[in-house]
């Protein structure tokens, strides 16, 4: 792994900014390979270095990777000055760095990808890759063979454009019905749209799956995991 500065390796941990963290560094309460360091310009490889601050050791962690289970109620974002955040639910953090892989509406629950991998985030939130995302929904109206043969065309929403063809599955078709879809796109409100536009109305919302990630079905609204080494690997490889 590529060398980096001390002062830096910190900063990363969360024990400050840069220039708080240098007077850690020149106080003495630094330990670098067993030795006290007083150079925050100081190069490591932080897989093997063993860093401590005050005999405490400090792990580095270059990304992080959890799976949340969005409940209703938060913002997906990493500050807001009147809802809770999604990232108020991610407590065993190492990094300061982390963010939402795009956003979940107020009232929609389910899979949300927190991560500090950029690239990553790139790749699933792009436009030009198509990725997959299966939502389960209940609908305030029924859902017809008609809907389904139209959400398959791709639905007028007002853009310049109509939608991406959609696959969209009853689940069960009453005056409130429940169905599952999966979009290869983004849009603002985008399902909440084509409902609309069909003359429906989105009464619930969750996300199941997005790419290769599937939603863990043991993890309760507001509950999170770490992802597995395979989950990653599978994401980076076919989910991207």
């Amino acid at each position: 792994m590529t060398q980096i500065r001390l002062d830096k390796y910190l900063a990363d941990m969360q024990f400050g900014t840069r220039s708080e963290v240098k007077k850690l560094i020149r106080a003495g309460k630094v330990q670098l390979d067993g030795k006290t360091c007083k150079s925050p310009e100081q190069k490591l490889d932080p897989e093997q270095a063993q860093v401590m601050v005050e005999h405490r050791l400090v792990q580095y962690a270059s990304y992080e990777y959890f799976m949340l289970n969005k409940p209703k109620g938060c913002v997906s974002a990493t500050e807001d000055h009147r809802y809770p955040t999604v990232l108020d639910y991610i407590t065993d953090h190492l990094r300061g760095d982390l963010f939402p892989v795009g956003r979940l509406d107020l009232d929609t629950e389910g899979l949300l990808l927190i991560t500090n991998d950029g690239a990553l985030a790139h790749e699933l939130l792009s436009p030009a890759k198509h990725i997959a995302k299966t939502y389960e929904a209940v609908i305030d109206g029924i859902v017809t063979e008609e809907d389904v043969k139209a959400f398959a065309q791709g639905i007028n929403i007002g853009e310049k454009k109509p939608t991406k063809p959609a696959e969209l599955v009853v689940l069960k078709s009453n005056v409130i019905s429940q169905i599952r879809i999966t979009i290869y796109e983004g849009k603002f409100h985008q399902i909440k749209r084509m409902f609309e536009a069909v003359g429906k109305q989105v009464l619930e919302l969750k996300r199941l799956s997005m790419g290769a990630l599937k939603l863990d079905e043991s993890l309760q609204p507001g509950e999170y995991r770490a992802l597995t080494d395979d989950e990653i690997t599978y994401l980076r490889e076919r989910g991207a």
